[in-house]
């Protein structure tokens, strides 16, 4: 019986080793390790390849407009396994070529692509590139997914299980978007044909058919109101507070051909805005904007209907403010907390690589900060 159970106990053991051998080669390179055991981490990281995260690529050397839907850059259907996730922008120039098409790109080429597409200018490029690879890129790795990041799936010994795209709830992204439904509701990533038929229905009620500031204004108060009066876990905390009405400015940003004056005012056509929402893909003939740019309205946007950063704390219809949460009138908090809270939350305690990429991908999102000359550097994880 002892040399049954010795046996037994022996086989037990080898089919773990081999489950957990198994979930860890099976490990994209690309997903997050936030979240994981301290034992999960040592063991991908072996297995991992490291990567020391390069310096970022600076400006353009030419950055006026220029034909982007070139045929260096020709629209490609999605192949199996390729990524997209609740970035339009983003899905655009993957299918493009601008990024890897199959959705996993460093923050490098994620840099150099917007840049490229859009015109985004360097330090917004930086800035949005490092916030969205602290909270859901691979750090050992130096990869992104656009559409996917890793969860534990509740097992024992608990298997990594790939869902979702950037989708660490309300940092990049967040509840009350524009065409992709609220995280609770279960799918936060795929194009909502219900909400589009909003985007376009308020695009015509109050742009004349075209998506602009004040369009923008309008449709934001509504998405706003809606998630809170559906959504019991409505969260409009920083920084999804900020980057909410820094989405509702990129339409009309980057979406309209660079060729046209004024193109705040003039807005993005409901065919084009279809083309890029829908099926990720640029319009026949489109130039990027004239000259870089970070996305110009969103301060106007939240004061065409001032709220204060707060979430549903009882279900629906229960917004209460939250005092803690950054906001316009302090904007050194955003940063401030997202470095304290939101990654030191996501990596208690991270060693060897891990910690050293962690201080070094910081370092680079703080260069971006557009207020370090009034907000101090933090070091959660002290210093190289």
């Amino acid at each position: 019986m002892m040399a049954f159970n010795r046996s037994f106990l022996s086989l037990f053991a080898l089919v773990s080793l081999l489950t957990n051998i198994s979930s860890t080669l099976a490990f994209p390179s690309y997903s997050s390790l936030a979240g994981l055991s301290e034992r999960e981490v040592e063991e991908l990281v072996a297995r991992l390849p490291q990567v020391l995260p390069p310096n970022p690529p600076g400006p353009l050397e030419f950055n006026g407009t220029k034909l982007v839907n070139d045929r260096d850059h020709p629209w490609k259907p999605l192949q199996k396994g390729d990524i997209r996730g609740p970035c339009p922008g983003l899905n655009t120039l993957a299918s493009h070529g601008y990024l890897p098409r199959d959705g996993v790109a460093t923050p490098t080429q994620i840099i150099q692509a917007v840049q490229e597409g859009f015109n985004m200018d360097s330090g917004t490029a930086r800035f949005v590139t490092y916030a969205a690879h602290l909270v859901d890129g691979n750090l050992v790795t130096d990869l992104l997914s656009i559409g996917g990041k890793t969860k534990k799936t509740g097992a024992d010994p608990p298997p990594p299980a790939i869902v979702g795209g950037l989708n660490t709830h309300s940092v990049f992204e967040g509840d009350s978007s524009m065409t992709r439904g609220d995280d609770f509701f279960g799918d936060n990533h795929s194009f909502n044909q219900t909400l589009f038929d909003q985007f376009v229905d308020y695009s015509n009620r109050f742009g004349g058919g075209f998506y602009n500031l004040t369009v923008a204004a309008e449709l934001r108060h509504r998405r706003i109101e809606e998630s809170i009066a559906t959504n019991p876990q409505f969260d409009f905390t920083s920084p999804r507070f900020f980057t909410a009405f820094a989405e509702s400015t990129f339409p009309y940003t980057f979406f309209v051909d660079g060729r046209i004056s004024d193109r705040t005012s003039a807005g993005l056509d409901m065919p084009n805005a279809t083309l890029f929402f829908r099926d990720s893909k640029f319009p026949n003939d489109f130039w990027r904007p004239p000259a870089p740019t970070g996305g110009t309205g969103a301060l106007e946007i939240f004061s065409a209907y001032p709220i204060a950063a707060g979430r549903n704390i009882n279900g629906v219809n229960t917004f209460t403010p939250d005092p803690t949460s950054a906001d316009f009138s302090n904007i050194c908090l955003l940063y401030t907390n997202f470095v304290n809270r939101t990654v030191k939350g996501l990596y208690p305690d991270p060693k060897g690589v891990l910690r050293r990429n962690l201080i070094i991908n910081l370092g680079y999102f703080y260069d971006a900060f557009g207020a370090a000359d009034t907000c101090p550097e933090q070091f959660p994880y002290g210093t190289l």
